[in-house]
């Protein structure tokens, strides 16, 4: 085992991460419905490839082999997600047994082995139906999303008590609504803004649900990921627009959650494009949670363009920084700096690092071996960054790797690859990689 990587607190969760839609497969099984990603995928020119997600790791066949992987391994956590068109297909009304059955055989068995259960309600595979009537633009899709919470929580609560309500509200909105590069391929910024507002409003109403019925050790909690902005220049101009962008990604999210409500320049800047608030609208969002999960991956530089809409950024490459196979800069720091801040500007009684990791080119060797030495090197370096952290006074519980499995990686398709667990699509072979090896040293040695 490396041994710069430093030892744990007691209790320090180590576990991993997946969400339905890249994992499970079964696109029609069992009564599943049709979800945006569905739609978006079979849309020609949208993914790479033309992939698309029917049958992506086959996890809903192949769940329990997963489950004693992840038990080698050693995890002792796992942060899955729930597909909210397998459990309710047309978003409101009918529930489909088969769909939460399904969760029920993959929490028992998580629990056999001795690995806590954390359940993620939305991981952007919002039921087609619903998009059909509006999706997030929709504010009736917050009385939807509540009742979904209901459900699940009902039949899972007595097992599992760490939930999410929602991941990364930031991707929802804007890779999904003002991009376009993510489902369902909205590009606006006035619609990006009330989804946004939408999402955040169904994470407040779902919460008390949560917690009614999952008992009263449960905690409930929300995933945002964040990127620092770094100024590409000691100019006043750059400066202001490393400003911008920290509201654009992270304080128009993190703020109301936290009970600051939307920050005042970026509503000033948005203007009438701002999302309409109702009364009790920022209360219900800051409904307190039980920890903030963080999603982080690379900072941003950033310098001042006018004619770069609609901000007026533009995005820097670091000469000279390594990148991961998306394109990102490895900037391990970044996380220490983003969990500090957490702590000391927002308060949250509790923070998880609920993703993090890299995209390399990862092959299987003659003998069989997968060895991926950036990703190891990436993976000690940011959980040392988590450790500086933590001795910082950051109230830290844990660390999940993205991704337990090479998955479909939305827009990117089959074509990167994140997992600990190497897999071959054609035939589902699954080969643990050397950095998943490395992983479970880690945590058997924190486990003395």
């Amino acid at each position: 085992m490396e041994s710069d990587v430093p030892s744990f607190p007691p209790g320090f969760v180590f576990g991993a991460a997946t969400s339905a839609y890249q994992i499970e497969g079964g696109a029609a099984a069992d009564g599943r419905g049709e979800s945006i990603w569905d739609r978006f995928s079979h849309t020609p020119g949208r993914v790479h490839g033309g992939d698309t997600g029917d049958v992506a790791a086959d996890h809903y066949h192949r769940y329990a082999e997963d489950i004693a992987l992840m038990r080698e391994i050693g995890l002792t956590a796992y942060r899955f997600s729930i597909a909210w068109p397998r459990i309710v297909p047309d978003g409101r009304g009918r529930v489909n047994a088969a769909g939460l059955d399904f969760y029920d055989r993959l929490v028992d068995g998580l629990l056999a082995a001795g690995i806590t259960p954390f359940a993620t309600l939305y991981h952007w595979d919002l039921p087609q139906p619903l998009q059909d009537a509006g999706g997030w633009a929709d504010r009736r899709v917050v009385d939807a999303f509540t009742d979904y919470a209901d459900v699940v929580s009902r039949r899972l609560g007595d097992r599992v008590d760490r939930w999410i309500t929602v991941n990364e509200p930031w991707c929802i909105s804007f890779l999904g609504h003002l991009t376009g590069e993510q489902a369902p391929g909205v590009r606006d910024l006035g619609t990006a803004l009330r989804v946004a507002h939408h999402v955040l409003l169904a994470h407040g109403a779902a919460v008390p649900v949560l917690r009614a019925n999952a008992g009263p050790t449960s905690q409930v909690g929300i995933v945002c990921n964040m990127t620092p902005g770094a100024a590409a220049s000691d100019t006043e101009a750059d400066r202001r627009a490393a400003e911008r962008w920290d509201g654009f990604f992270n304080r128009w999210f993190v703020d109301p959650l936290a009970g600051r409500g939307y920050p005042s320049d970026m509503v000033a800047l948005y203007g009438p494009l701002a999302p309409a608030v109702e009364p009790g609208d920022l209360e219900r969002i800051a409904t307190p949670v039980d920890f903030f999960g963080l999603n982080y991956y690379f900072r941003a530089v950033v310098s001042d363009d006018p004619d770069a809409p609609p901000l007026g950024l533009r995005s820097h490459e670091v000469p000279g920084a390594t990148s991961t196979a998306m394109g990102w800069e490895v900037y391990p720091d970044g996380l220490r700096e983003l969990l500090v801040r957490l702590h000391r500007d927002y308060g949250f009684a509790a923070l998880y690092v609920t993703e993090s990791g890299a995209a390399f080119e990862d092959r299987v060797d003659p003998d069989g071996i997968v060895r991926d030495p950036e990703r190891l090197a990436y993976l000690r370096d940011h959980l040392a960054a988590a450790r500086r952290a933590i001795d910082e006074g950051v109230p830290l519980g844990g660390f999940f790797v993205w991704s337990l499995l090479d998955n479909f990686e939305w827009a990117h398709g089959y074509a990167k690859r994140f997992g600990l667990i190497h897999v071959d699509y054609a035939t589902q072979e699954r080969r643990i990689k050397e950095s998943g090896r490395w992983y479970a040293e880690i945590i058997h040695a924190n486990s003395r």
